[in-house]
């Protein structure tokens, strides 16, 4: 019992010291500009990690002169590579195409086709690089529209609104996952298989995000990232991709008041 309360103790003193930190963790920081740095500068680095469906990626990268890091980014961020993935406002596959709008603009006639990962990649580059045009290639405009729709985001340079700032800025920090830097550091070498197992839930990003910052803190060691998974939720993980790793990050996680015995890897 002294030791349930103990952890008990442990694991709501991490809560607040995540609630506290909260506006110091979040952005986002000028999404614009990092999008533009990365234009400049970073197009055609490759992944710095293994993709699943990797042929797709590359493929529909080439078709549209697209950077493959940025459709990967795209795509973990909208479904965690998930190729069967539907939103509750019925968005599809890898890249979460809108059904039926955006899919029957795209060319798709039935809704089981957009769960056919290289068709679905495709269109989504394709979209993505349409909004391009559409933003005078804006990125961070292009992006914003992708997650709002274009008819939301003026062409005008007029504001973005706040959710949509939020997007461009979470896709950001996908790419960098992607390209091998960032905090979702020490990523696996091959994603496709990483292991995954839910630590929390949360309903705003920015309790995602502080809880990651502030439980990496605490346990350095551990590999966490947090998805958007829905409207209101928000995911939290921790990663692994050997047994050994998964053992450890559960030694990790009891010891900052996270115990997940009996979870199989």
């Amino acid at each position: 019992m002294r030791g349930s309360l103990a952890r008990g103790f442990g694991c709501m003193l991490l809560w607040v010291a995540a609630f506290a930190a909260w506006g110091r963790a979040i952005g986002p920081e000028d999404a614009g500009l990092a999008w533009r740095d990365f234009l400049a500068a970073e197009t055609q680095i490759e992944p710095a990690v293994s993709l699943p469906f990797e042929h797709c990626f590359r493929r529909a990268a080439a078709a549209h002169d697209l950077p493959v890091s940025l459709l990967a980014a795209v795509a973990r961020g909208e479904s965690n590579f998930d190729p069967d993935a539907v939103s509750s406002a019925n968005a599809r596959g890898l890249m979460q195409i809108l059904w039926p709008g955006t899919g029957r603009h795209l060319g798709f006639s039935q809704v089981r086709d957009l769960h056919e990962p290289c068709r679905n990649v495709e269109a989504g580059a394709r979209y993505l690089k349409e909004l391009l045009q559409r933003y005078d290639g804006d990125l961070h405009r292009a992006l914003a529209a992708y997650n709002y729709g274009p008819g939301r985001i003026g062409t005008d340079g007029g504001q973005i609104p706040d959710g949509a700032r939020w997007y461009s800025a979470y896709i950001y920090r996908h790419l960098r996952y992607v390209l091998g830097d960032g905090r979702a550091s020490r990523p696996s070498q091959s994603p496709a298989t990483d292991g995954q197992i839910e630590i929390a839930m949360f309903n705003a990003p920015y309790r995602a995000e502080s809880f990651v910052s502030v439980l990496q803190a605490r346990v350095p060691e551990l590999r966490l990232d947090w998805f958007r998974q829905d409207v209101g939720r928000f995911r939290v993980v921790m990663l692994f991709d050997s047994r050994e790793e998964y053992d450890s990050g559960l030694k990790g996680l009891t010891t900052a008041g996270f115990p997940l015995a009996g979870r199989r890897p």
